[in-house]
């Protein structure tokens, strides 16, 4: 009598790796401030394009949500639009960019999120494509950072690092800022900004004045 033939042990299937969530709604929500600030000014793609030193091809993809631009795209954009970085938060702007708000509540807060790069921003001063001077919070994730390349635009900077460690460069130099060491530069000076720690986030208080938009 033959033996009953054992049972093959259930091959593992291997485990499958966990890809970063992407975030398309921030990105469409970007992208179509970006869209709506070129409209309002008249100015066509092309233009834009060629002023920001970037592929006709990529721009539209960033306008539509199909790009997540850098915090240094972002910025050559909006200097592009004469408009600081903050007119890319909050609702669509109107023709004229006025605002007459004067409070931003702390649960309000408008935020940029570059998740693919570890850096948020959020907008503590209240929304409007005419402001000059505006005010956020900064988040750097463990290893967040603004690129390898140095970056330029208009205005002039400072901050204060409330939590964490954040390297800064600005020119050929490179600073490590630990919590409650503060900066200024003027903003077209080339840099970046990273967080070196890989275990703990940075925050700084950042301010930003544009000084050539309107």
């Amino acid at each position: 009598m033959r033996k009953p033939a054992a049972a093959k042990p259930a091959k593992k299937r291997p485990a499958k790796v966990k890809a970063k969530p992407a975030e398309p709604a921030m990105d469409v929500a970007v992208g179509r401030r970006i869209r709506d600030l070129r409209r309002v000014r008249q100015f066509s793609l092309e233009t834009v394009a060629a002023r920001a030193e970037l592929s006709i091809g990529f721009l539209s993809q960033i306008e539509r949500g199909l790009s997540s631009p850098s915090l240094r795209v972002l910025a050559t954009l909006a200097d592009v639009l004469g408009v600081g970085i903050a007119a890319l938060f909050g609702a669509s702007p109107s023709a004229d960019g006025a605002s007459d708000q004067v409070v931003t509540r702390g649960l309000q807060r408008p935020e940029l999120k570059l998740w693919r790069t570890g850096v948020s921003k959020q907008l503590l001063s209240p929304a409007s494509s005419d402001n000059k001077l505006n005010l956020f919070l900064v988040h750097l994730e463990p290893g967040g950072s603004t690129g390898d390349e140095l970056y330029t635009h208009d205005g002039e900077e400072a901050g204060l690092v409330l939590e964490g460690e954040m390297m800064l460069t600005v020119d050929s130099q490179t600073w490590s800022l630990k919590t409650g060491d503060s900066f200024r530069f003027a903003s077209r000076r080339p840099h970046r900004f990273s967080n070196p720690a890989q275990d703990a986030k940075a925050v700084v208080l950042w301010v930003n004045c544009v000084t050539g938009a309107g």
